[in-house]
C-alpha cells in the first residue's frame, strides 16, 4: 500500500506534467519544496515555465495562488498589505496583500529593492506578516517560489546571503529536449496551467506534510548529512560554506524524499539525490575556483564523492 504522502506526491507531479512537459525531476524536487513548506529559487531564463509550474502546483492543491511582479518601485506595502480608512466604520481595516496566498510567484525577485525583498523574507522565514504593529498568520501550505533570471542583471538587486538561505532549494528547468517541445506545441492552448483541477486538497497537503516529518533517519545517515555540510565549510575553493540551517533543510527535504519513495526511513542516495538543489545556492566558492570555471554546484558534488557513505553492518 502505497503511502499517504507517496500517494499525495504522485498525484501532484502528474497533473503538473499535464502542463510542463518532460520536466518530471523538477517537479518532483517542487512538490519536495511544497511537503516541506520550504522555498524555492528557479533561476532560469524567461519562457521555459517558472510561472506555469507554481501556478499548476496552486492549482493542484485547490489552494489560492498570487503573482509579486518584482520592480523597482515595488514597497512592502505592495507585498504585504495596507490599512485603509473605512469612512463607515471610523476605523483602519486591513487589506492583506499577495502574500496571503498558499503559492507565491515573486517574479524576477532581483529587481525588488533590498527593503522589498525583507518583506518578503519575513514571510518566508516566519510565516507570518507584520503590519501596523498587529502580526498575522499566513495561510498553509505557504510556499514561495521566487524566479530569476541570470542573464540580465543590469537594474537588478542580488539577494544578500540571508536571503538565498532562506530558499530550501535552487532549481533549474532548463530548455525541452525537441520531442518534448513538439509535444509542447501540439497542445498548444491545452498546456496552460487554467486548465487543470485540484487533485488533492489543502488538508491531504498538511496531512502528508506532518507524516513526512515523521520519517525516521538513522544516526549513521543523519552524521553523514552533518559531515557532508560541514565539509563545505572547510573546502579550500569555499569563502561561505553551508550554514545549520542548510544541514537542517537537507535533514528535512531528505525525509520528505524518502517519504515520496514510499519508505519511512532515509538512506543515503536520499541525501545525495537533494545535496546539490539544497547547498549549492547556500555557498559562496572563492575568486580562484570561479576564475578556474568550478561553481558552488561543481564543488558540492565533489564533496559527495569525497564523504564516505555508510553502510549497512
Amino acid at each position: 500500500m502505497p503511502s499517504v504522502v507517496q500517494s499525495v506526491a504522485e498525484r501532484l507531479v502528474r497533473n503538473v506534467e499535464r502542463v510542463l512537459v518532460g520536466k518530471r525531476g523538477v517537479v518532483e524536487l517542487a512538490v519536495v519544496a511544497l511537503l516541506c513548506e520550504g522555498h524555492v529559487l528557479v533561476e532560469d531564463v524567461p519562457g521555459i515555465g517558472k510561472t506555469t509550474l507554481a501556478r499548476a502546483l496552486a492549482r493542484s492543491i485547490g489552494g489560492t495562488f498570487r503573482r509579486l511582479q518584482c520592480t523597482p518601485d515595488l514597497l512592502p506595502s505592495d507585498v504585504t498589505g495596507v490599512s485603509v480608512f473605512d469612512q463607515r466604520t471610523a476605523d483602519f481595516t486591513f487589506r492583506p496583500g499577495p502574500i496571503f496566498a498558499n503559492v507565491v510567484l515573486a517574479d524576477e525577485i532581483n529587481r525588488a529593492t533590498p527593503r522589498t525583498q525583507s518583506a518578503v523574507l519575513e514571510a518566508m522565514q516566519e510565516a507570518q506578516v507584520s503590519a501596523d504593529g498587529v502580526t498575522r498568520p499566513l495561510p498553509r501550505p505557504f510556499v514561495v517560489l521566487a524566479t530569476q533570471n541570470p542573464i540580465e542583471l543590469e537594474g537588478t538587486f542580488p539577494l544578500p546571503e540571508a536571503q538565498l538561505d532562506r530558499f530550501l532549494m535552487r532549481l533549474s528547468v532548463g530548455y525541452p529536449s525537441e520531442a518534448d517541445e513538439e509535444a509542447l506545441v501540439a497542445r498548444g492552448a491545452a498546456a496552460t496551467a487554467e486548465v487543470l483541477g485540484a487533485v488533492v486538497s489543502t488538508d491531504e497537503v498538511l496531512s502528508a506534510i506532518a507524516d513526512s516529518a515523521a520519517v525516521r533517519i538513522h544516526d549513521d545517515v543523519r552524521r553523514y548529512l552533518v559531515r557532508l555540510t560541514r565539509a563545505t565549510r572547510e573546502d579550500a575553493d569555499v569563502r561561505l560554506g553551508a550554514s545549520p540551517r542548510a544541514t537542517l533543510a537537507l535533514h528535512r527535504a531528505s525525509q520528505t524524499w524518502a517519504a515520496i519513495q514510499g519508505r519511512d526511513y532515509v538512506v543515503p542516495d536520499d541525501v545525495k539525490r537533494l545535496a546539490v538543489c539544497v547547498l549549492a545556492h547556500r555557498l559562496i566558492a572563492s575568486l580562484e575556483a570561479r576564475l578556474r570555471g568550478r561553481d558552488a554546484a561543481a564543488i558540492v558534488e565533489s564533496i559527495l564523492d569525497k564523504i564516505p557513505v555508510p553502510v549497512a553492518p
